[in-house]
């Protein structure tokens, strides 16, 4: 019996197999295989660090960030509070010195909250940019080991 392409034989729509695709697209699945493994190693190594820095740092390291970034905010306006009050008592004006340090403390204490999180936000970036590194001279190396079989 004749296949549907008038040949004669079994119909072929598509290559079955990697010996019949194309050399580029060969190399262009290769490239995607190759970067979906360094992505993964990258992820894999950040869990790793991330479990080794979580038995260094527990719950209660959490629990003490979060209280130094509230009492960041906290200290500043209890400060301007408590000398806006007094400024009030010894030097009354035409406004409020309690209000007008309340908003100041908040707002020293809002810079100092920032300053905090900004400053642990840049350590996480450097470690992951070491991982980073890691991984692309692990790559290196690996690429080098088969340039020279």
């Amino acid at each position: 019996m004749k296949g549907t392409d008038g040949t004669g034989g079994p119909r072929k729509d598509k290559p079955s197999g990697d010996e019949e695709r194309p050399e580029p697209q060969m190399r262009d699945q290769q490239k995607r295989q190759d970067e979906l493994a360094r992505e993964l190693g990258a992820a894999e190594k950040r869990k790793v660090r991330a479990r080794e820095r979580g038995k260094e740092e527990s719950v209660w390291f959490g629990l003490g960030t979060f209280g130094l970034v509230g009492w960041s905010v906290a200290i500043p306006t209890l400060v301007g509070l408590a000398l806006g009050i007094w400024l009030d008592s010894v030097l009354p004006l035409g406004f409020s010195w309690t209000l007008t340090l309340l908003f100041a403390g908040i707002i020293v204490g809002c810079i100092n909250a920032w300053y905090w999180i900004t400053r642990e936000r840049i350590e996480i970036d450097e470690l992951r940019a070491d991982i980073d590194e890691e991984v692309e001279n692990t790559r290196r190396t690996d690429q080098e080991d088969e340039d020279g079989d």
